[in-house]
């Protein structure tokens, strides 16, 4: 059976054929021009993208497989985790799965780290309980955020490469201060998890790791979420 697992975050989709090398990225406005796999038994879906996206996905699965897609939904409790939300809708889906498979690979205490569009940490303890998390802006929504609301920061240099160290320009001051708020943010967490595992995700969680030293590094945390969500 050919299954379709697709996360759909606040930019794009990412997509997998599950338990195979078949993958892709696609933007939410993009779906028609992807090179999707031409047969598709079963479809999966984390989102947190929005209604108007999500409805978007059912029409096109529908048009081009001809099956109705599996939205999963954060719960109570879940092959092991309990759940730290006295409402569990309010948790996005992303989380919950990551949480999952993280959970799944430590059967004990652990740290969960998704750097995308925004950046999350959840905390998991040795029974599975989750003791809740942080949600901050991701490191292009933080730059974005301050060049639009401060008027005399002004960016004129181009950045390349990362640092943290003290900008000589307004752009390295924007961009190095950014920065450093990811490193402080790594040697927090690495930190306060005193040797237990932090599994990372997300587009700029590989950067994460190389901040974090013995953070381990999970590109597919949320999808792999999908099949503990709604079984194989």
């Amino acid at each position: 059976m050919n299954i379709l697992d697709l996360d759909a975050g606040n930019t794009f989709v990412k997509w997998r054929v599950f338990g195979t090398s078949l993958r892709g990225r696609v933007g939410h406005h993009e779906l028609d021009h992807e090179a999707w796999p031409e047969s598709v038994d079963r479809v999966r879906v984390a989102s947190v993208a929005g209604e108007g996206v999500n409805r978007a996905l059912r029409d096109f699965v529908q048009r081009r497989w001809r099956l109705v897609p599996e939205f999963a939904e954060t719960r109570a409790s879940a092959c092991g985790v309990v759940n730290s939300y006295t409402d569990p809708s309010r948790m996005g889906v992303d989380r919950w799965l990551a949480v999952l498979s993280a959970w799944q690979q430590a059967q004990g205490a652990c740290w969960v780290v998704d750097c995308g569009s925004a950046i999350t940490v959840e905390q998991l303890d040795d029974a599975g309980q989750h003791l809740g998390g942080y949600i901050m802006p991701g490191l292009q929504l933080m730059s974005q955020n301050l060049l639009s609301n401060t008027a005399k920061v002004i960016v004129d240099h181009s950045i390349e490469g990362f640092s943290a160290a003290p900008g000589v320009n307004t752009s390295e001051a924007v961009q190095h201060g950014v920065n450093l708020l990811l490193v402080s943010l790594a040697e927090k967490v690495m930190r306060k998890a005193a040797g237990q595992p932090v599994y990372v995700t997300g587009g700029d969680g590989e950067l994460f790791c190389t901040l974090a030293d013995g953070a381990i590094w999970c590109p597919d945390l949320v999808l792999d979420g999908l099949s503990l969500a709604l079984g194989e």
